[in-house]
């Protein structure tokens, strides 16, 4: 199994408010470049949504639940139907998304646990638990032409170093999709647990 990180990020790593969402004087930077550039598989998932598992912090599984629900493209039937974990200390009821499930326990252990990929969407609190915990293999990123300069980072400064390896980057749309693994990973190198 393999945990994957998808987000929509700013060339100066910037990822939160990216809908405008969260009300942010700079929110909705990602949907300033057209809505081709954010619509349907750009992470190219395909068949992850098929096999694996997707996990959510509170906030973003608020968000997809009142988005993903009343769209009938296949791109938004495989999200419908995925089976999600939902990361929250507050939420008790997540039948308002289809396949939704509280995490039951401690967020680490859940992941540890699991047997199928996990693509972790957004979530920054999160990605951030597991990067603490070295659990994340692959880092999916649509970049933007855009420049923030203040906002959520992916890697917060001060943090610890990070290796990388570049798998592919490819143009989508305004936006790039680029492909990291923790260097010596690569594809496919997700760890096991017992």
């Amino acid at each position: 199994m393999s945990v994957i990180v998808i987000e929509f990020i700013t060339l100066d790593g910037i990822v939160s408010d990216p809908d405008g969402s969260a009300g942010t004087p700079a929110g909705g930077w990602a949907f300033r470049h057209g809505p081709g550039t954010v619509a349907g598989d750009k992470f190219r998932l395909g068949g992850i949504l098929d096999d694996g598992v997707m996990l959510l912090g509170r906030t973003t599984w608020q968000l997809f639940s009142r988005l993903w629900p009343g769209r009938d493209d296949p791109f938004s039937a495989r999200m419908n139907a995925v089976p999600k974990l939902v990361a929250s200390r507050t939420l008790t009821d997540a039948s308002a998304w289809a396949n939704s499930r509280l995490i039951d326990g401690d967020l680490v252990d859940a992941v540890k646990r699991e047997r199928r990929d996990v693509v972790v969407t957004g979530s920054l609190s999160v990605v951030h638990a597991l990067m603490a915990e070295d659990l994340i293999d692959e880092y999916r990123l649509l970049t933007f032409p855009t420049i923030l300069g203040a906002g959520e980072r992916l890697f917060p400064a001060g943090g610890p170093p990070t290796h990388l390896e570049c798998l592919s980057a490819d143009p989508a749309g305004a936006a790039v999709l680029t492909r990291w693994s923790r260097a010596g990973r690569g594809v496919g190198g997700g760890r096991y647990h017992s």
